[in-house]
Parts: structure tokens; sequence; C-alpha cells
């Protein structure tokens, strides 16, 4: 059942890119964090906090407010269109950065501080992830476009999109694993999911140019659900097991135990004649024993 649902959300996942944007397809996927959190409360029994519940809300709101100014989905009849997309001098440039990026971390930071810097290995996957999208979305199309009766796999492009998409997932498998294996999930999570989020929609506007027809307040107001969506995650993610820690503390103040001290009676004499014989001469201090607060 578990490998049966990662499969079906995956293979959802990859259809959703051959029928709209990047930059609407790859924000959205903070609802599966909302899905997980809602499942896991009522399925495991895992209390989620009120901070929780705010953070499910906002991802609600920043995905509504990028879903209704999204741009729309541009119309490509052939691979061979994206290929001349992903061949034009703005995306080789962008492709060129991240390659010598990528190479830079894994083969001179990765060795001397990817076991202390997280951001080493999230910025290696963050950054391949982007180009893996472009690639992802390419092999989409053209399967699309081959089950409607336009075979789109006798052109080499295709199959040259379906290798980078296998090597850049390996690359993405490796250091993904590497940093959930030195590094807290809770922050790993949100901050790859920003990193990838962002590099993608870099990649997306430079490739397929789909902000060109949209205006200002579109743009404007998609940022600010995708920074919406952003805030629900880190929240949803620092307070995820708040609710199980606070039902862990003990509601009963445990009670203190006091000790009486008894303190031996002192006898001071008063007497100016120095006769302290007399009982009437005397005065006796006795001090009280304390009482506990």
């Amino acid at each position: 059942m578990f490998y049966a649902s990662v499969i079906g959300g995956e293979v959802a996942n990859f259809a959703a890119y051959a029928f709209a944007p990047a930059v609407l397809v790859t924000p959205l996927g903070a609802m599966s964090i909302i899905v997980s959190a809602v499942l896991a409360h009522f399925i495991l029994s895992e209390k989620l906090h009120i901070f929780g519940v705010v953070g499910c809300i906002l991802c609600v709101v920043g995905s509504t407010g990028i879903v209704m100014h999204a741009p729309k989905e541009r119309d490509i009849h052939s691979v061979k269109e994206i290929w001349h997309l992903a061949s034009e001098p703005g995306f080789i440039v962008y492709v060129c950065i991240v390659v010598v990026l990528v190479l830079v971390l894994i083969f001179y930071f990765a060795p001397r501080g990817g076991r202390k810097q997280m951001l080493v290995y999230i910025g290696i996957c963050s950054l391949m992830g982007s180009i893996t999208v472009m690639c992802v979305k390419a092999v989409a199309i053209a399967l699309k476009l081959s089950l409607s009766g336009n075979n789109q796999f006798k052109y080499g492009q295709t199959w040259f999109f379906v290798i980078v998409v296998i090597a850049c997932c390996l690359v993405q498998l490796n250091y993904l694993n590497k940093a959930l294996d030195k590094f807290n999930t809770a922050v790993v999570s949100p901050v790859y999911y920003v990193m990838f989020t962002i590099f993608t929609i870099i990649a997306s506007m430079i490739m397929f140019k789909e902000w060109d027809s949209q205006s200002i307040s579109d743009i404007v107001t998609a940022l600010c659900g995708f920074v919406t969506i952003l805030c629900g995650t880190f929240i949803l993610h620092k307070t995820k097991d708040l609710g199980d820690n606070m039902a862990a503390i003990p509601t009963q103040v445990p009670a203190i135990i006091t000790t009486q001290i008894e303190i031996p009676k002192i006898d001071v004499c008063l007497s100016p004649t120095g006769d302290c014989d007399s009982p009437t001469s005397t005065s006796k201090l006795h001090s009280r024993p304390s009482t506990p607060p």
C-alpha cells in the first residue's frame, strides 16, 4: 500500500508537468506536506499543534493565490520545439552556470565542509533539480504527444532528455540521502523545498518564458502566494513535534518534601545581680521550629 501510494503520487506529479507550467506544479508540492500532517493526525494519532494548523492554512492560501494567477501552459506540438527553447543562449548560460556550481560543490566544498554545512548537499540537489524538472517536462510532453498519435520517441532529442533525467535523479538521490543522514529532517525538508522551488522557477522563466504574457499584478500575486507557502511549510516542519512534546509534559506538580528541624531550647540569664537560679529572673527564649513554606 505504501509503495503503491508513492508510485501513484510520482506518476501524477510527472503527468502534471505535461499539462501545467512548472511555476505552478512545483510550488504546489507543499500540498503533500498538508496531506501528510492531516493523515498522521487521524490515522497515526499524532497531535497536530495549533501552529501546525496555521501552517496548513497558510499553505492552502498561498496555493490558491498561485493557482489563480499562474501563467497559462504554452502550446507545444513537438519535442523539437522544446529542444529549440533549451538551445537558446539564455538557457544554455543558465545550464553552464548550474554545471559549474554543482562541480565546485561536489569536488571542492563537499569533501571539506559537506558534513558540517547543510547547504552544500542541498545546493547540489536543488541546482540539479531545476534541470531535472525542465527535462521531465520535456519527456512528459513527448509522452503526451505520443499517446495522442504523434510519436516523439523517434527523435534523438527525446532520448537525450530521458538520459539527463536519469543522471540528474541519481545525483539528487545520492546527496539528498547524505543530507538527511547528517542533518535533522525537520530542517532539511523545508530548506530543500525552498531552494529547489526557487531554482526551478528561475529555470522555467528562462526556458519557457511562461511569465512573458503575465501582468505585473499577476506576477506579484503569484510570488506572494509562493512566499506564503514557504512560511506555512517552515511553520509545519518546525512545530510538527510540538504537540507530542506538549503532551509529554506532566500535568501534576510533584509534592514538595519538607523537613522540620527542631532547635534546642536556649536559657538566657537577664538578671542584673547574676542570680539566675530564680525562675522569675530567668527569661527563656525558645526558637520556634521552622515551618515549611
